[in-house]
């Protein structure tokens, strides 16, 4: 089982800056012709999950890795407070609505495990209804793996609590960044030994596919990390371009 704080934030010291910074220019040329593929075979779907505490870094990521691909292939959903039509049916029922069909990149931002995460940490489900909605996932998540031949990588934002604090600070005070304070975002912040624990819980009991831990402390290691990995998937799919019909 997964101990978060045990796993470092910061890049291992194998990584170079300016050598990852290179790696991602040539990861991202090849993403977008690897997206290219995958739009036009129309075999398999990419389900991108991503999950990390508040100033993680989701919304840098999603622009830096997925932001110049053909808009027309990739969709972003992101996932806040359920609404009361969302409330009123089963808890995977606004995820259902959002996975990809085959040929595209879907990129959730925060996603169905805010149901096994914030519901717990504030204790809005016990661990009996938790336990149920982990099997739920698992079933979710091998549907669209066996069935609608959807690729799900899973990544996990693991941002220190000091970098945090101090990206939450820069919320306040730069003028650019000011759009994205919540008064919330602090008290959440101070509960980050509870979400710790149940993040560890989730890894533990939703684990195919397995989470991607991913350092999250600098941007530019977190960006290599994730480009690479999606990369990695869609290489393995061993896609080739649909030849002209026969009449």
């Amino acid at each position: 089982m997964y101990q978060l704080n045990e796993i470092d934030t910061l890049p291992p010291e194998s990584a170079d800056k300016e050598t990852s910074k290179v790696a991602i220019k040539a990861l991202l040329q090849e993403l977008d012709e690897l997206q290219n593929l995958l739009y036009a075979s129309r075999k398999h779907a990419l389900l991108v999950v991503l999950q990390g505490m508040d100033a993680s870094g989701k919304d840098g990521l999603i622009r830096d890795v997925f932001g110049n691909l053909n808009p027309q292939g990739v969709r972003v959903q992101p996932f806040k407070a359920p609404t009361e039509e969302e409330l009123a049916h089963d808890f995977l029922w606004r995820i259902h609505r959002h996975v990809p069909e085959r040929g595209m990149i879907q990129v959730f931002n925060r996603s169905h495990y805010e149901d096994v995460l914030v519901t717990r940490v504030h204790g809005m489900i016990d661990d009996a209804t938790a336990g149920k909605r982990f099997a739920a996932i698992n079933d979710f998540e091998r549907l669209l793996q066996e069935h609608s031949q959807t690729v799900i990588l899973k990544f996990y934002l693991h941002v220190s609590a000091e970098e945090q604090s101090k990206r939450l600070k820069e919320r306040i005070q730069d003028p650019r960044k000011m759009w994205k304070y919540n008064a919330n975002d602090e008290k959440e912040a101070s509960l980050r030994t509870q979400y710790m624990r149940m993040y560890e819980e989730v890894f533990a009991n939703c684990a195919q596919p397995s989470w991607h831990i991913v350092p999250a402390d600098k941007n530019w290691y977190k960006e290599y990390y994730v480009a690479r990995a999606v990369v990695e998937a869609l290489r393995a799919l061993d896609m080739k371009y649909p030849l002209i019909k026969q009449s």
